[in-house]
């Protein structure tokens, strides 16, 4: 028996049905604690270094562990480091079969790729509540497509300005390259300690998303000037760091040389380096693009409609179902390769997104509707209908109830409850009808 109430249980007498050890003090089990106690140091001994765990162990289990192994070695220090990570919550509920939210990764897999539910792990710290619902996806799908796009831009500029055995392509720093490679080297020294921070990849993330805007800054600035090639060495750099840094988080394959692979059927393609691929198409495709842009050109100054509408739809509709992406940007066509997989995923998902948008925002509209209609009932009538109707039996003068249906008096504390309730519906409903002869008087006039 417990010498204290407060005191944790380390042997359970069973009950009956439940499996059960003989022991001195009966047929029973070990407590849960004692269970983890025992277990630990059979395998590992009389100390531990890292001991891992929900945060909601943190008391009273992994307290009454620590209580348990110190008393039984005599020891002042059984585990050196404790990591207690976040829980997984679904749509801001914790997940449990219980409430019939239990998502398994297949299941995830089958909305999301790998690397988006990755991206969303780095969005939370190791040791924070990670909440996995569309908002918080959503959050995660912006950032890989943000990411992508900056990599597939700076790619196109390598392909065309860029070979590492031309000295053209070492230009020396104007005001615009010192600004960026300035930021470059502070945000790099800032994910820097946020990674020695207890791993901090919440911040990691932030800083790569303002690294971008950063980049994506100083491409429309180039994009302003006439004859101006952005310093593609510089960027370069900061893809290649990018990419190496997401290599490290598991998000980008090793065998990538900058952003995110295409894939084929939610699996990356080893049988052939992407880089090969496109130096294989990019001959064709720009021959491609360089019709494509004269054809347009004269389309536009003899405004031949029809013309400027095929070349839209070549780049628009046909090229994306081969894998590749056309943007139109300051008189210069960029070339992007994306899979057709990931440009219908990206379809579906938004799709998906707008989707839950509408159906929250119709719950909204609902709880309102529902809320202004509640208002209109009368005070005396209120807890006879609705959720309150068969709660009670008997009322007073004001219709407020008196007994329950048992028959049962109701207590002065929920008969204050329920006259608060009833003052507050007396205001609304005296509200809604001061506003109905407003609107009334105002039409007749």
């Amino acid at each position: 028996n417990k010498r204290n109430v407060t005191d944790f249980a380390l042997w359970k007498a069973s009950k009956d049905g439940e499996p059960y050890w003989n022991s001195p003090w009966g047929k029973g089990r070990p407590g849960w604690h004692i269970e983890c106690s025992a277990m630990s140091s059979k395998i590992c001994g009389t100390s531990l270094d890292i001991h891992a765990g929900g945060f909601d162990l943190k008391f009273p289990h992994h307290d009454n562990e620590i209580a348990q192994v110190e008393a039984y070695y005599d020891i002042e220090n059984w585990v050196n480091y404790f990591l207690h990570c976040g829980s997984l919550r679904i749509a801001g509920l914790k997940m449990s079969k219980s409430l019939k939210n239990f998502i398994t990764i297949r299941e995830a897999l089958k909305h999301y790729s790998a690397r988006q539910l990755r991206i969303l792990f780095l969005m939370h710290n190791w040791n924070d509540v990670l909440d996995y619902s569309a908002a918080s996806m959503e959050r995660a799908l912006q950032f890989e497509k943000i990411s992508n796009e900056f990599f597939l831009l700076v790619k196109d500029y390598l392909r065309k300005y860029y070979k590492s055995n031309n000295s053209e392509s070492y230009q020396k720093y104007n005001d615009e390259e010192l600004l960026l490679v300035n930021n470059f080297c502070k945000i790099k020294t800032e994910i820097n300690v946020a990674l020695c921070d207890s791993v901090d990849t919440r911040t990691v993330v932030e800083k790569l998303r303002e690294l971008i805007a950063i980049g994506n800054a100083y491409f429309i600035e180039m994009e302003k000037k006439e004859d101006s090639v952005p310093n593609c060495l510089l960027l370069r750099n900061i893809a290649l760091y990018m990419t190496s840094l997401l290599k490290i988080f598991g998000v980008i394959p090793q065998n990538v040389d900058i952003g995110f692979p295409i894939e084929h059927n939610g699996m990356s393609n080893h049988d052939i380096s992407i880089t090969s691929k496109e130096e294989m198409l990019m001959p064709y495709l720009t021959a491609l693009v360089d019709f494509r842009e004269n054809v347009r050109k004269v389309a536009r100054e003899q405004k031949i409609i029809e013309i400027l509408e095929e070349c839209d739809k070549l780049r628009d509709e046909v090229l994306p179902e081969l894998g590749v992406r056309l943007e139109d940007r300051n008189e210069q066509t960029c070339v992007k390769f994306v899979d057709k997989e990931t440009l219908l995923r990206e379809q579906e998902q938004k799709k998906a997104i707008e989707a839950a948008k509408e159906e929250e925002k119709y719950r909204k509209q609902c709880e309102k509707a529902e809320k202004e209609a509640s208002k209109r009932i009368p005070p005396w009538e209120m807890f006879k209908q609705g959720k309150e109707a068969g709660k009670f039996l008997k009322y007073d003068d004001k219709g407020i109830p008196t007994h329950l249906t048992n028959g049962e008096e109701i207590s002065k504390k929920q008969r204050k409850k329920l006259e608060k309730l009833y003052e507050m519906q007396k205001k609304n409903y005296e509200q809604v009808a001061h506003e109905l002869v407003s609107n009334e008087m105002a039409t007749s006039e």
